[in-house]
């Protein structure tokens, strides 16, 4: 078991200092394979590489599509303008909400949330100045909008995060409503309720928006879509994926369709959009697999059994076990759908079984990890965190704080909530 530990260290002080997951995974597999008495070369080639390609050969259709959907909302205009119609709607005077809303209803529309970051900087920078808010802040603001609720916690949300654990409990994008609406309200209400605090505690102490320095950042101007057209894409995905019952390739190639139908005469953006598109989302589904190779190797040595035992003997309900796995994994790896990944191979089958044993509905499982999945994950190694601040221009000495408190901390409250629901039988 120390050597998965081991391992477990390995991988998150490399993927900290910056190095691509994509090699780490091998380098922290074959230390677990090493210290766990296996053939390192049959591990990498046969057990790391089986988990990496199961993986990928089950998600890499939805990883294309989504990123080419994204993509094609991005370079249409569509993401931008439906971000503008929210923010005027919202006004100044609530420019965090006008951010938040704006990047949450793109996420849960299905857009991925490294393209939101790029469809609401320019106009969270717009909304700033005129409120004249610190920029620190706006980091913090849209990863409250991106990165939280959209993403794990409200039923139905086509995100990868609430997908994956579908395949290991047979459960839909639905599960667990109650359970996934109470935490989403923890994430939105405290995410907000901190931001707004931190916006008068900063105007207190004399912080106020500067420009940022590199003038070429974003450009927000040019033409950009009707809102109501902009929206269906986003609508048509959500509803045939929750109320038709569409399989989620089936609900992404309908967006995907729909936004090409209603930019025909954008016809030339299409080809650029769609390779970016899917040239993005090969990386996005190496790191994953990467990942999800590694914990297919932890699976199969002889001290998976005593980790399989800590962990289940956690005292209390198995929800609680199965949050602190997934938890301690999204950190590690820095990824919450690499670290779910991990954590449902390794684990997925036993905490099914439990479910069946103890009459704990699959679907409190699948939320419970999908949250879970949420909270360490926006640790300062995290893609999307690096992505972020580089947009916006921010350090994490400026921005990471607020970060943590709105991505990492409520987060994990939230995790709590959901599991006393879950106790009580609200599901």
């Amino acid at each position: 078991m120390l050597g998965i530990i081991l391992g477990l260290i390995v991988l998150m002080v490399l993927a900290y200092l910056g190095w691509s997951i994509i090699w780490v995974a091998p380098i922290a597999a074959g230390v677990v394979a090493l210290t766990g008495g296996l053939d390192l070369l049959d591990a990498y080639k046969d057990t790391y590489m089986s988990g990496f390609v199961a993986f990928a050969q089950a998600w890499f259709p939805v990883f294309l599509l989504g990123a080419i959907f994204g993509k094609l909302m991005e370079d249409t205009g569509m993401a931008r303008s439906v971000a503008v119609a929210i923010t005027k709607l919202l006004g100044t005077k609530r420019a965090i909400l006008g951010v938040v809303i704006s990047a949450a209803v793109l996420t849960y529309g299905g857009v991925s949330l490294f393209v939101v970051v790029f469809a609401v900087y320019p106009l969270a920078l717009s909304l700033f100045r005129e409120a004249n808010i610190t920029r620190r802040l706006i980091p913090p603001t849209v990863a409250l909008g991106a990165f939280t609720f959209t993403m794990t916690a409200i039923p139905g949300t086509p995100q990868i995060q609430n997908l994956i654990p579908m395949n290991y409990f047979e459960t839909t994008a639905m599960a667990a409503p109650i359970m996934g609406i109470a935490a989403a309200f923890v994430m939105l209400g405290g995410g907000y309720w901190y931001l707004s605090y931190r916006e008068r505690k900063t105007k207190m102490d004399g912080e106020f928006f500067t420009e940022p320095k590199d003038e070429n950042v974003l450009n927000p101007d040019g033409h950009i879509p009707s809102f109501i057209l902009s929206l269906l894409p986003l609508v048509i995905v959500l509803v045939t994926l929750n109320m038709l019952k569409w399989d989620i390739i089936a609900a992404l190639l309908s967006g995907i369709i729909l936004i090409m139908v209603l930019n025909i005469s954008k016809m030339k953006l299409f080809i650029k959009a769609i390779n970016g598109g899917a040239i993005g989302s090969v990386t996005a589904i190496v790191n994953t697999s990467a990942a999800v190779g590694f914990g297919t190797v932890v699976k199969v040595v002889p001290g998976f059994e005593k980790l399989t035992e800590l962990l289940m003997g956690i005292k209390g309900n198995p929800l609680i076990s199965e949050a602190v796995a997934v938890n301690i994994l999204a950190g590690a790896t820095g990824s919450a759908s690499g670290g779910m990944g991990i954590a449902l191979e390794a684990l997925g089958s036993k905490y099914y079984e439990l479910a069946i044993d103890t009459g704990i509905s699959p679907e409190a499982f699948h939320r419970v990890a999908s949250l879970a999945s949420g909270g360490l994950d926006t640790l300062p190694h995290n893609g999307a965190v690096l992505t972020l601040l580089t947009i916006t221009g921010m350090s994490h000495k400026e921005s990471y704080k607020d970060i943590f408190v709105v991505a990492v901390l409520i987060p994990i409250i939230s995790v709590i909530v959901a599991i006393l629901l879950a106790m009580v039988g609200l599901v």
